[in-house]
């Protein structure tokens, strides 16, 4: 009775089953954590004034409360309370701890205000005055917090006139004058008739001469906008006494949390998440937005993509259908079974000496001798980083179409030979048709992997804080020798090499809920794409 158990495989079928509820268990615990953790992010939460019994005073949201472990022959329970308390540039630090044991009051007050900050993080206190042109036109917290209200809109929208100015307008002249510097000097290295060389670098110096002028009058603007902002200041009052000056051109945004609504607090929510999308990384990318990173991720994994594909699918038709079988094409594919474990930093190091130093050196030597010794290819860019992701990957690819492949009925093949078909036509029509679930899959694995690998990239071309996308207006458009923000190595950089690393923690878990997000949305996109081709091929429609 008990061999038959065992030999019925039942143990088995509830082993496995088992392990697959617990990995499954493990996901969701996991996305949990991470979803918690991140979507409270954006919320308000209340200010809380403390009297500590020391005479002191503190205002801050409280992020933290736990028992304090007790030592020697204390007796009892305490416990300790985390207060983010803000105003770093004041007090040194983000966040404390204080013994429950010394807080003596604990207060709401309503007049507490929250600002976001464009440095320095979040300021908490108590609105005194407003300023314009040294001269106070406002004391008191309901005078000051309505002239706020009025100077404030005005503030930003001098403020984004100055960011599209100078990311705009200045990014394109700086970007004519470089393009004409590098005329110049191709002309010099280049042109033998000294005397045509000589009138044609008078023209383009007359062209960077405009173009100076014009920079000369765009900069004048700045400094009119730039005075125009510094006109206007408030008065923050901090708990424990000090006082802050902040220009109000630095305040992002400033609320009362104390007094806000349900309501008022769900559009603030909704308003925070939307500029996490879209606005770009600020104060050392713990605050702000990461669309940069969500830019260069995605675009890295479609050009990954385009690459690892087709290569992939080609390599993997040839070693089915096409070599001899033989020890050669036995120890290829050893070879690339191999490659799939092969640590992901061994492929950063050959992209950097492959891609970077020799072929981006060579592009350099050949077609950027006027830019030398500043290289254009010879150093990391997004292009670069996505042939390695792409040697990274191939192997997947290579191997499930190998095996979709595989098992496609030799019955399909001889049919279609026996009708007259070339080898070719059969493996368009019908061999490759039937594989292309398969394909799919070595794909959706491939996006996967590359989407979330950071050690390669560290070495090719991402960097913390890009000052330009590779996409923009300029010819020829997409720019695939420059630098790029990626969400893993944002979220390594954030959670490990930030000097606020409590500060950064919700920025961590939100950029990991998001690139998990897209790494999802790109798979789901490919998966939709395979279920549809299987449903096609059931019912014979290709």
């Amino acid at each position: 009775m008990k061999t038959r158990f065992w030999k019925s495989g039942d143990p088995f079928i509830w082993l496995t089953g088992g392990a697959l509820g617990f990995s499954l268990l493990m996901i969701v615990a996991l996305l949990w954590i991470v979803a918690v953790n991140a979507l409270g992010f954006f919320w308000p939460d209340r200010l809380l004034l403390v009297s500590l019994s020391d005479g002191t005073e503190l205002l801050g949201q409280v992020r933290d409360h736990e028992q304090v472990p007790q030592t020697g022959d204390e007796q009892g329970v305490a416990y300790r309370t985390q207060f983010q308390v803000g105003n770093r540039d004041l007090y040194g630090a983000d966040f404390r701890w204080v013994d429950d044991a010394l807080i003596l009051d604990r207060a709401y007050p309503e007049e507490a205000v929250s600002f976001e900050r464009l440095e320095w993080g979040a300021l908490f206190g108590f609105l005194s005055s407003v300023s314009v042109d040294g001269q106070v036109v406002a004391e008191g917290f309901s005078h000051s917090w309505q002239t706020f209200q009025d100077l404030h809109p005005k503030t930003i929208d001098i403020r984004h006139q100055i960011e599209r100015i100078e990311r705009q307008e200045v990014g394109d002249i700086n970007y004519e004058m470089e393009r004409l510097r590098l005329q110049i000097r191709g002309i010099q290295l280049h042109e033998s008739d000294p005397q045509r060389a000589a009138q044609e670098i008078r023209a383009l110096e007359q062209e960077v001469a405009g173009w100076q002028q014009r920079y000369e009058e765009i900069t004048e603007r700045l400094s009119a906008l730039y005075q125009e902002n510094a006109r206007y200041e408030i008065v923050v009052q901090a708990a424990g006494g000090k006082q802050k000056n902040l220009p109000l051109a630095q305040v992002v945004r400033a609320f009362l949390p104390n007094q806000m609504s349900w309501a008022e607090k769900a559009g603030l929510y909704v308003t925070r998440f939307w500029e996490f999308f879209w606005e770009d990384p600020r104060e050392s990318n713990t605050e702000g937005g990461v669309f940069p990173a969500i830019f260069g991720t995605v675009m890295m994994v479609i050009i990954m993509s385009i690459v690892v594909v087709p290569f992939g699918v080609v390599a993997a038709l040839y070693l089915r259908e096409y070599a001899k079988q033989g020890p050669l094409v036995r120890a290829v594919r050893i070879a690339v079974n191999n490659l799939a474990g092969v640590p992901s930093i061994v492929f950063g190091v050959f992209g950097l000496g492959f891609f970077i130093y020799l072929i981006g050196g060579s592009i350099d030597s050949f077609f950027y001798e006027e830019a030398l010794p500043t290289p254009t290819y010879g150093t990391g860019g997004i292009l670069w980083a996505s042939l390695t992701l792409a040697l990274l990957t191939v192997p997947v690819v290579i191997v499930a179409t190998e095996e979709s492949l595989s098992a496609i009925p030799r019955e399909w093949r001889e049919g279609s030979l026996a009708l007259g078909a070339t080898k070719w036509e059969t493996l368009r029509k019908i061999v490759i048709p039937g594989a292309l679930p398969g394909i799919l899959t070595g794909a959706i694995l491939a996006m996967a992997r590359g989407a979330g690998e950071v050690a390669p990239l560290m070495i090719t071309g991402v960097v913390k804080l890009a000052p330009t996308l590779p996409l923009d207006g300029h010819w020829p458009f997409f720019h695939l020798e420059r630098k790029f923000m990626h969400l893993g190595f944002h979220i390594y950089d954030v959670g490990f090499q930030s000097p606020n690393v409590e500060a950064a923690k919700p920025m961590v878990f939100m950029t990991t809920l998001l690139l998990i997000g897209i790494v999802v949305a790109l798979n789901l996109t490919a998966i939709m794409v395979r279920n549809r081709l299987r449903s096609k091929l059931r019912f014979g429609t290709f």
